[in-house]
């Protein structure tokens, strides 16, 4: 029986290409010059210290930008609020979302029952797993799901015949 795997993963080798590529544009910036402003990975979890609140949402920008470039998207990083450190500066976390959460992987089946597609889909942790009869009848789930606008990215993947 045909089958495939709903995932949301991150590549965490390009996500801290990604963060070095930052620190290497922010030091080449003419509008840094002079900041303490850092980035800096661990355990996928970014922390950004900038100057000011303008600094940081340059860095935002400017993070966001090289994960795309590096085949990331911006919907799988969770900004987290804003701290303040020494002086004017700030801190932030920025988490790298990896897993579907129960309550969308409910809603997805739910979605996909709705629209009465001859497949079954099931939870298996923090994927999904959809099976059917047909090939086209899973290519019309995957084409479905890419149509509906979900906070976090996914990736279909093991797709079997």
């Amino acid at each position: 029986m045909p089958s495939f795997d709903i995932v949301s993963e991150v590549d965490r080798a390009e996500a801290e290409n990604a963060v070095q590529n930052v620190t290497r544009e922010i030091t080449t910036r003419y509008d840094f010059k002079g900041s303490k402003s850092t980035i800096e990975m661990k355990d996928g979890v970014i922390t950004i210290f900038a100057d000011d609140d303008m600094k940081l949402r340059q860095m935002h920008e400017i993070l966001q930008g090289n994960m795309q470039k590096r085949g990331i998207e911006p919907g799988s990083l969770d900004y987290q609020k804003e701290e303040p450190a020494a002086g004017q500066s700030v801190r932030q976390q920025v988490l790298l979302k990896e897993g579907i959460a129960k309550e969308l992987a409910k809603d997805i089946v739910k979605k996909i029952k709705g629209e009465k597609f001859k497949v079954q889909s099931a939870i298996q942790g923090e994927e999904l797993r959809v099976t059917g009869k047909k090939r086209d009848d899973l290519q019309d789930v995957i084409a479905f799901l890419k149509g509906l606008n979900i906070e976090q990215p996914l990736q279909f993947k093991n797709f079997r015949d």
